[in-house]
């Protein structure tokens, strides 16, 4: 008898120490709401890619053409492809989209589906793929490629009717036999075709045509279903930016949500359609010669307010009537890079400790240091019923930092809906140095200057408990010299 309450009481306290190192094995967060696919989050994970809109506008001087140009005008004289993706690399792009055919009609491939095509030009004797070559380059560089393919189509003489449609799908499944594509860029653009007529999109059967030969693309659209327009070309995410959305009862173009709602997202909404935000390096989409590449610090900001806001940045770079990237763009994109690197050198928190008001069933496994590593499918997560909680960064020596970079783990869902973080002063007190309400992907905070050696971030409201997988710390130099 004695024995056996000796193993009971051994039992007992085995079990307390286990539980208190955090060795028990706790089960992880059950996902929040709508959740991202492994291809969404691989498409977020790029940050910045690049967008290239070429085509008969490069040579008329256009934004949009009516698609009756010539296929002469399209003579690029030095095409190369291969430039444009050492451009990409330069900038620290991982995908690059190229306009196959834009609202003219006009394809940079031969497109057996049209008339009005590269074949049907002089430029290498009728025999030039402009998709080839891309293809090709993109490969070699190990940069992903998309394509940009317009359902708007002012030349095709069955536009307006529903036989175009299904001529729409076989220039999709044309485009498609170049290789995978990251994703496929549609926009709802609908105007007129050479007869006159609006054409009604069938949106399903497109975007069923894409999910049966590109699998593994993200569909952009203004309701996705892969990813959304922002709502505008200025290159701004909105401060509030979900990635979940409300689609029932929405369609690209006329049919879509407000601009706000595209901006900001949906606060629950039924499906994971996170934002992309497209803008150009100059001020038009097609190259012009009177125009010039934005500053440095002009790409710095729309970085901060595109991916620093949970977005991804597209950003457009558009080739000369050359078929190269003009110098000063391809000089800009390096230096943009360079900024960023200097920038994101150097994270404080490698200095740092960290603890927190609550840890997931006192596990290791969901212990706050996994904050400071640099492995994505690690994170810090709170019990089921704790909602709001604190972690504090010490450091034994002052740092002084301006950038707060915050990321939580969204295969499980976006749950923080506001935070702040607060700095502790030499004399003990505390002091507010941001306040946010989305988090996402990825937050970075623009803060004042400060020198302190805590810090501390407080999840104030969550809709299901907080799992964070990335707090880092910066001091950014660059950006305030420019």
């Amino acid at each position: 008898m004695q024995m056996c309450r000796l193993k009971l009481l051994a039992a007992i306290v085995l079990s307390t120490f286990v539980a208190a190192c955090g060795d028990a094995e706790v089960a992880p967060p059950e996902p929040f709401g709508a959740v991202p696919t492994e291809a969404q989050v691989a498409w977020q994970r790029m940050e910045v890619n690049m967008f290239c809109h070429f085509g008969p506008n490069t040579f008329t001087d256009v934004e949009w053409g009516d698609g009756t140009e010539s296929e002469s005008l399209f003579a690029p004289t030095d095409l190369d492809c291969r430039q444009w993706m050492a451009a990409a690399e330069a900038g620290g792009m991982k995908g690059v989209i190229i306009t196959a055919k834009h609202h003219d009609g006009f394809c940079l491939w031969p497109n057996p589906e049209s008339q009005h095509t590269v074949r049907e030009s002089a430029w290498r004797d009728g025999k030039g793929d402009v998709l080839a070559e891309f293809f090709a380059a993109a490969e070699t560089a190990g940069l992903k490629a998309g394509i940009y393919i317009s359902p708007w189509d002012r030349h095709a003489p069955d536009y307006g009717t529903e036989a175009y449609n299904a001529t729409f799908c076989k220039t999709l499944e044309s485009a498609y036999t170049y290789g995978p594509i990251f994703e496929q860029w549609f926009d709802g653009a609908n105007g007129e075709g050479p007869n006159g007529k609006h054409q009604v999109y069938d949106w399903p059967r497109f975007n069923a045509t894409v999910a049966r030969l590109q699998p593994a693309a993200v569909i952009f659209s203004d309701v996705g279903p892969g990813c959304r327009w922002v709502g505008n070309e200025e290159g701004r995410a909105g401060e509030t930016c979900w990635s979940t959305l409300k689609v029932e009862g929405f369609a690209p173009g006329a049919g879509a949500p407000s601009q706000d709602t595209l901006t900001h997202g949906n606060r629950c909404g039924a499906c994971w359609v996170p934002a992309e935000t497209d803008v150009s390096i100059r001020p038009g989409w097609f190259w012009h010669a009177d125009e010039h590449p934005k500053t440095v610090q002009q790409l710095l900001d729309i970085y901060y307010t595109s991916v620093g806001r949970n977005s991804l940045l597209l950003l457009n770079v558009p080739p000369d009537r050359r078929g190269l990237i003009p110098t000063e763009d391809s000089l800009r994109l390096a230096e943009f890079r360079a900024a960023l690197e200097t920038i994101f050198a150097d994270d404080l928190t490698r200095l740092a400790t960290v603890s927190a008001t609550n840890t997931r069933g006192r596990s290791k496994a969901y212990r706050p240091e996994h904050l400071l590593d640099t492995t994505y499918n690690t994170y810090w997560a709170t019990d089921d019923t704790v909602l709001t909680a604190s972690v504090v960064l010490r450091f034994k020596k002052a740092v002084t930092l301006n950038r707060v970079v915050l990321q939580e783990y969204i295969p499980l869902g976006q749950r923080v809906a506001k935070f702040h973080v607060d700095y502790q002063n030499a004399d003990g007190s505390w002091q507010m140095l941001a306040t946010g309400t989305t988090i996402g992907y990825k937050r970075i905070l623009l803060t004042p200057t400060v020198t302190t050696r805590n810090l501390r971030i407080s999840i104030d409201e969550a809709l299901a408990c907080p799992v964070l997988n990335r707090v880092a710390l910066y001091y950014d130099t660059v950006y305030q010299s420019l």
